[in-house]
């Protein structure tokens, strides 16, 4: 996504690493943003859905103006990061079936910033068999 530089990720090529490393074949895989401002999620990898996601979540939570969030009192300016990270929510957990993450058609594991450019910072557990 392009508001205010939050970028919009694939995770999910990371996350087969990871489970594949792992050595488990069937359980359950978490992946969690450890970003108060970032979030990760499940969708389809379609250009067109994630310029959709861009412009609704803008209308939900508009950056500007920065003084309508009494979020923004304390120094900061991203008191629309925490909000649009709320709706996109926090984590993700996906069925691990014979070694492969048990997605539906189209399902990819996304991280989506959503106040600038910070490197990213992801929890990956793995639980199972």
């Amino acid at each position: 996504m392009s508001m205010r530089g939050e970028a919009l990720s694939t995770l999910t090529g990371q996350v087969e690493r990871c489970l594949a490393e792992s050595g488990v074949s069937e359980g359950l895989i978490l992946v969690n943003a450890m970003h108060i401002t970032a979030s990760v999620f499940i969708n389809d990898d379609e250009s067109g859905l994630h310029h959709d996601y861009e412009e609704w979540l803008e209308k939900l939570a508009p950056h500007e103006p920065v003084s309508k969030y009494q979020h923004n009192r304390t120094g900061e300016d991203n008191g629309d990061a925490h909000l649009k990270r709320q709706v996109m929510g926090r984590e993700v957990v996906v069925a691990v079936t014979a070694g492969k993450l048990d997605f539906g058609p189209w399902e990819q594991i996304f991280y989506g910033e959503f106040d600038g450019g910070r490197k990213k910072r992801v929890l990956v557990k793995i639980i199972g068999d």
